[in-house]
């Protein structure tokens, strides 16, 4: 499993994410607090605190593709 955490901060980047992570055939979530949405789910997204960081967990042992597509939503 890969993690790395993300910042989503208008509903064009949650938009753009989206369309994103759903080239990817594994699983993708994000972990906010307790709670663990599907990344490929724009109104789960939309459920979480957006005003601060969300760890992404990626469900594969070869992430790079994700890391390169991702990238400018990755918190550095």
């Amino acid at each position: 499993m890969f993690e790395t955490m993300v910042e989503l901060k208008t509903i064009n980047d949650v938009k753009d994410f989206v369309n994103t992570v759903m080239l990817f055939s594994f699983d993708i979530d994000l972990v906010s607090g307790r709670y663990a949405v599907d990344a490929k789910s724009i109104m789960g997204i939309f459920s979480l605190d957006l005003s601060k960081a969300i760890k992404l967990q990626a469900h594969t042992e070869d992430p790079e593709k994700l890391i390169e597509a991702i990238d400018r939503f990755i918190v550095k």
